[in-house]
């Protein structure tokens, strides 16, 4: 299993199901300017895709190990938004979401 897909199988499992109540979101990662993958959030489910989703609501940009830190709770993904480590497209309030609904345990 690849290094992302390994950290996107452990996102999908930390899903929060009670937190996305109400939430249809598609949450576009686009990895080291090459590696796709999306995470689809809706009728409190959530389902993990590689590839390029054809809707996504916010699309978010950053190298794998800026995604590792976010994930682990080492690094806020705001703080990295803010210092440029992140870069967002569409929706980008809708990423604010992401913490809770894929909480670090």
């Amino acid at each position: 299993m690849s290094d992302l897909q390994s950290i996107f199988s452990e996102m999908e499992q930390r899903f929060n199901a009670e937190a996305a109540a109400g939430v249809e979101s598609v949450f576009q990662y686009e990895i080291d300017d090459s590696n796709h993958w999306f995470v689809a959030v809706e009728g409190g489910q959530c389902s993990v895709g590689q590839g390029q989703h054809d809707e996504p609501t916010v699309t978010l940009a950053m190298d794998v190990a800026t995604l590792q830190d976010v994930l682990s709770g080492e690094t806020d993904g705001m703080q990295a938004f803010m210092a440029g480590r992140i870069r967002a497209d569409g929706n980008i309030m809708e990423a604010t979401r992401l913490a809770t609904l894929f909480p670090v345990s």
